[in-house]
């Protein structure tokens, strides 16, 4: 399943549904292997009202979570894992590099390293224009519904 997958699409790959929804379009997929998507930062984003009030900065865990839903798509797309969820279990070497706010957008590339039945491990990376904003390892339970 190579090439553009909308949000419609998504969903019926993740179980993510607004307001916890975090990936606007999936420009690459290779299934089990490598995607990229894409997130349009907007001031209409709830997180705003609070984080910071004036000063609107995107969450770094959103960020974070965002990755991680792209490589949900990524490991769940595949017909054996169809159906499944996937947990976090470990988040390693989170970096935050730049602070990313409204009119950003997003580009969430993400890689498996190894994807066996039962677990996903994956390293992400968040950029804006180009320049990593976030990175992120983190380790995934794929379980049945």
């Amino acid at each position: 399943m190579e090439g553009i997958l909308d949000v419609n699409e998504i969903m019926k790959i993740i179980p993510h549904r607004q307001p916890f929804l975090f990936v606007d379009r999936i420009t690459h997929l290779e299934k089990g292997k490598r995607a990229v998507g894409i997130k349009n930062v907007t001031i209409n984003d709830y997180f705003f009202k609070g984080h910071f009030p004036g000063h609107p900065v995107m969450p770094g865990v959103i960020i974070v979570e965002a990755m991680a839903q792209v490589g949900g798509v990524m490991m769940l797309a595949s017909e054996e894992n169809r159906g499944k969820l996937a947990f976090f279990l470990s988040i390693d070497n989170v970096k935050f590099r730049k602070p990313v706010v409204p009119g950003d957008q997003l580009v969430l590339e993400v890689e498996a390293i190894k994807v066996k039945s039962k677990t996903g491990q994956v390293r992400g990376r968040a950029l804006v224009n180009g320049k990593v904003v976030t990175e992120a390892d983190f380790v995934c339970a794929l379980v049945s519904d």
